[in-house]
């Protein structure tokens, strides 16, 4: 079965679908400060919930540098 097998490196390999990933990931920003408007008493929710969005936010920035000047 070896003989059969193409030997491909893993940058020849097809790359999930980034646009997708970058959709979900704004989706899920969203969607985590909605969660704000909940029924909780204390702050703490809100800050988890503020710091997990702005971890996104971030790795959505360092993506756009990185597609933008060529470095991906």
């Amino acid at each position: 079965m070896a003989a059969e097998e193409e030997v491909t490196s893993p940058d020849q390999h097809k790359p999930g679908s980034g646009r997708a990933a970058r959709v979900g990931a704004a989706i899920t920003v969203v969607a985590l400060l909605a969660m704000i408007c909940g029924n909780h008493k204390g702050r703490i929710e809100d800050i988890f919930l503020v710091l997990t969005a702005g971890l996104i936010v971030a790795a959505l920035v360092g993506d756009w540098v990185l597609r933008k000047n060529g470095l991906r």
